[in-house]
């Protein structure tokens, strides 16, 4: 479908192949919410006036005469008629003879990819995953546990939710997927007992008593875990005389850092997040922002700290040798990233998917997109800052919603989630600073492309060696013929787990919920999945696996949720309050990994067939 010059399709076709025209209504809000001065301007976007252009090493590339590059280092090489064909991959400038300035892109055009990776893991919603020595959620200790468990394995991928940092303000968010900011760290992962310290602090036998008690409980209440984490991180915070790798960790991360803390500082003293805030402290860049954090420094210092906690704590884990970090498609309207890069987002539209499989009703995620070409006149800079960010301890970056990259589908205010219009991007641009940051990271990159999929989107993810998504609840085609650059599952935090359907009790939660269920109910799961033949259920468990490890993917995956008989899923989309998403705790003890039957049996038959590669 042909876009219009602000990149909206006027109409699309649906996961089920019907024809839909956008209501015009819907059109000219989206056009406002880009910066449309009035609902009929029709000509292309206004922008800021410094172009930007991606090209691969080698490549010949025109410029004006007495231009100057500007490399990403500093350096100044003056030009003559064409970009030299030794220009480093990276993020620099073009300087025109007349002061005009250009963005220049050099990326590597391919993410990076083991050439002969062949590997098996298992991916978790880390919050599930407690031990008993967790305080009602998993932590970062936590995450050491399955990631050694799973090295000792011969695993060499262990899948984790986003980590991202939600609102320190308000009931913490349930939903990883909905953050305040993507390029810092949740504290509530924090394993207080491990910070450096605690074992001097006085009330900690205490708040372990209180914080282990909370696992008890059969949902994760993360404003019961925070209020004691809190307590022991201020009373740590107070005692803390510094650190020489705290002090470095600041200088790195610099402004970004400082911003993040002064962001939590200015939303707890409001008691808000940013736009009910005053105004002087609406815009970052206000002087009376900077005056704030200087009257403040303690309380900034605080949050700062945290970050470095989480760092080290990472940096621990061994995510870093087999961890694929999860990116989310987006963040709150109220939160860090959105009032760090306001004048990028449209404020008034919010992000999500039309009908189709995974959501029947439709999704409406509640989170601003970025401005395609307002995003594009900075350069992709937040974008790429943010890939940075989230694969700083991983081995692997998985793109949630990766189709996102190419089109978004938007939701303007006053509509409801199915009367929005998809919006196009220049997905192959983006996917080039995609490919750059995975290259300087040295992580492979996975896209998270299910639901509303193009097909020419999966053919530029395959030219950028990004591995596509390949689940036994969506594929027609047994494992044995998906496509090698994939990575193979069962299942997503978004579906059933197959214990759920063999037991029926993921049929229920849909009924009990309200969601829209298919005439023939769980029957088609049930035959994809091969629980309609009688046979135990640890047996079909095992079997799944066993082709997911023959088949030629790349990587292939267990969910702990199967590999420990888990019933419930973690999210269930399309409701809110109707299902405890993102509220569930898996069924046993993190610890159990060690000796349950189930896991041992489903790790060995993933691991037939695929060679131990360190990577």
């Amino acid at each position: 479908m042909t876009a219009d010059a602000w990149g909206i399709e006027p109409a699309y076709w649906d996961a089920y192949g019907a024809w839909h025209e956008v209501d015009p209504g819907a059109l000219a809000a989206i056009r406002r919410a880009m910066g449309a001065s009035d609902d009929h301007h029709l000509d292309a976007p206004p922008s800021s006036g410094r172009p930007l252009r991606v090209i691969r090493p080698g490549e010949v590339a025109d410029v004006g005469p007495g231009s100057v590059l500007v490399l990403e280092d500093g350096t100044e090489v003056v030009l003559g008629e064409h970009l030299p064909p030794d220009v480093p991959l990276g993020y620099h400038r073009i300087v025109g003879a007349d002061g005009t300035h250009e963005h220049l892109i050099v990326s590597p055009g391919r993410a990076a990819l083991p050439p002969d990776l062949r590997a098996w893991g298992v991916t978790c919603q880390l919050y599930a995953a407690r031990s008993p020595r967790s305080w009602g959620i998993g932590d970062l200790a936590d995450l050491r546990h399955l990631v050694a468990w799973a090295r000792h394995r011969g695993a060499g991928v262990v899948g984790v939710n986003p980590l991202h940092a939600p609102n320190p303000v308000g009931h913490p968010a349930d939903s990883p997927y909905s953050p305040s900011s993507r390029r810092w760290h949740d504290p509530l992962y924090l394993a207080i007992e491990e910070v450096p310290g605690a074992a001097d602090l006085p009330e900690l036998p205490a708040l372990v008593a209180a914080g282990r008690a909370l696992n008890a409980g059969d949902r994760i209440d993360r404003a019961a875990t925070w209020e004691l984490k809190h307590r022991a991180l201020e009373a740590l915070w107070d005692r803390f005389a510094g650190h020489p790798r705290f002090d470095a960790f600041r200088h790195e991360h610099g402004d970004d850092l400082q911003l993040w803390a002064t962001y939590c500082t200015l939303a707890r003293h409001h008691d808000a997040g940013w736009r009910s805030w005053p105004a002087e402290h609406r815009r970052p860049e206000g002087p009376a922002v900077a005056a704030f954090a200087r009257e403040h420094q303690r309380d900034v210092g605080f949050w700062a700290w945290l970050q470095w906690l989480l760092d080290e704590q990472l940096a621990a884990s061994g995510a870093a040798e087999v961890a694929v970090a999860d990116l989310a498609v987006g963040f709150d309207d109220d939160g860090a990233d959105a009032w760090q890069w306001q004048d990028l987002v449209a404020g008034s539209a919010r992000i999500g998917a039309p009908p189709d499989q995974l959501g029947p009703e439709g999704q409406d995620w509640g989170l601003p997109p970025f401005i395609p070409w307002r995003l594009r006149d900075a350069g992709y800079q937040p974008l790429a800052t943010t890939i940075r960010a989230v694969a700083r301890h991983a081995r692997g970056l998985r793109i949630d919603h990766v189709m996102g990259l190419f089109r978004l589908w938007w939701v303007p205010e006053g509509y409801g989630a199915t009367d929005g219009a998809y919006v196009r991007w220049p997905g192959r641009e983006l996917l080039d600073v995609v490919a750059l940051e995975s290259h300087r990271a040295g992580v492979l990159v996975v896209g998270e492309d299910l639901g509303t999929v193009e097909d020419e989107v999966r053919t530029a993810l395959a030219d950028a060696q990004v591995l596509s998504t390949r689940l036994w609840l969506f594929e027609d085609r047994p494992p044995a013929q998906w496509p090698v650059l994939a990575m193979a599952a069962t299942s997503t935090h978004d579906l059933p787990t197959v214990a759920g359907v063999a037991s029926g009790v993921d049929l229920a939660d849909q009924r009990a919920a309200g969601v829209r269920i298919p005439p023939d109910g769980d029957d088609g799961f049930r035959h994809r999945l091969g629980l309609d033949r009688g046979r135990p259920v640890a047996d079909v468990v095992v079997d799944l696996h066993r082709e997911l490890g023959a088949s030629p993917c790349r990587i292939a995956t267990a969910t702990l949720d199967d590999l420990l008989g888990a019933e419930h899923r973690p999210n269930l989309p399309g409701t809110v309050d109707e299902h405890p998403n993102w509220r569930i705790p898996l069924p046993v003890p993190l610890d159990d990994l060690d000796d349950h039957p189930l896991a041992d049996a489903v790790a060995t038959a993933l691991a037939e067939g695929r060679a131990i590669i360190p990577w």
